[in-house]
């Protein structure tokens, strides 16, 4: 069997972990993939709208909040999630405190593609 280049595992403690400009803890991250976390988000009108370059999958953990892209209009709640496919210009309202997990990619951690719409 051949060893990859990183055949390292890791672990990222989320209360270890400073929260970025938007609000986003970093989790794990390999290459190709990125984890954060939006803990207890409070209610919000929303953010401009943006268009990223990583694919987006989230998954609602406790709190409302509404994701509108173009016509389209989501209303996630606990249980629920989500896919946002790069290039797409969306924002979220944060309707209740709200928590929730995501995975880019690849990960928007790197290269600065997470950086806040200007």
């Amino acid at each position: 069997m051949s060893e990859t280049t990183n055949s390292r595992v890791s672990k990222v403690e989320a209360v270890e972990v400073e929260a970025g400009q938007m609000g986003q803890r970093y989790l794990a991250a390999g290459a190709r993939v990125g984890m954060r976390l939006w803990a207890a988000q409070p209610p919000s009108e929303g953010k401009p709208e943006a268009a990223r370059d990583y694919e987006t999958v989230g998954y609602v953990v406790l709190g409302q909040a509404r994701l509108r892209a173009g016509d389209q209009t989501l209303e996630l709640g606990p249980g629920d999630s989500w896919v946002v496919p790069a290039g797409v210009s969306h924002t979220y309202e944060i309707l209740e405190a709200f928590t929730a997990v995501e995975a880019t990619s690849p990960p928007a951690q790197q290269a600065g593609r997470d950086a806040p719409p200007a």
